[in-house]
């Protein structure tokens, strides 16, 4: 049988069958959820579920993570950050994405080059972070801080539907 995850060609892409989306869906709502558990809602066995899975994986079309719920750790500031910046914008992301406080760093269109999730215990460390580690960086121009009032949503379920 040929391998459902392979390479089509485009932009690094993978082409999943309806087995895969399903085995996705499943491990979105209960990530935890056994090999022996799995098979039989997606209609295959232990063995073949597994190696299923390992292939996703190994393609890093999923990982199976724990979500944390950052209110509940002490951190009590979520935040957006926009980032005007000139030159190289890779360059720049890249560097913004070794900062360990930014969960989310992308170039964007727009108003904005790059937009920087980030997660602080507080308006204190939100500061901290920006003076020392966003707008010293080469190549900004300034920062727009976008904080979170209150978060009515989050999802990771994405591209299993």
């Amino acid at each position: 049988m040929d391998d459902p995850v392979n390479d089509n060609g485009t932009s690094g892409q993978v082409q999943l069958d309806e087995i895969d989306k399903a085995i996705i869906r499943e491990l979105q709502l209960d990530g935890r959820m056994s090999y022996a558990q799995l098979g039989p809602e997606v209609g295959l066995s232990q063995a073949a579920v597994r190696q299923r899975v390992q292939r996703l994986t190994d393609s890093k079309v999923i990982e199976v993570v724990a979500i944390t719920d950052p209110l509940r750790l002490g951190f009590t500031l979520q935040a957006m950050v926009g980032v005007r910046a000139t030159g190289d914008l890779k360059t720049l992301a890249s560097q913004l994405a070794e900062v360990v406080e930014f969960n989310y760093v992308v170039v964007t269109s727009g108003r904005f080059d790059l937009l920087l999730e980030v997660v602080c215990t507080g308006p204190a460390d939100l500061l901290e972070l920006l003076d020392t580690r966003v707008r010293m960086l080469g190549g900004v121009v300034s920062t727009e801080v976008f904080t979170y009032l209150h978060l009515e949503k989050q999802s990771y379920a994405w591209g299993a539907r």
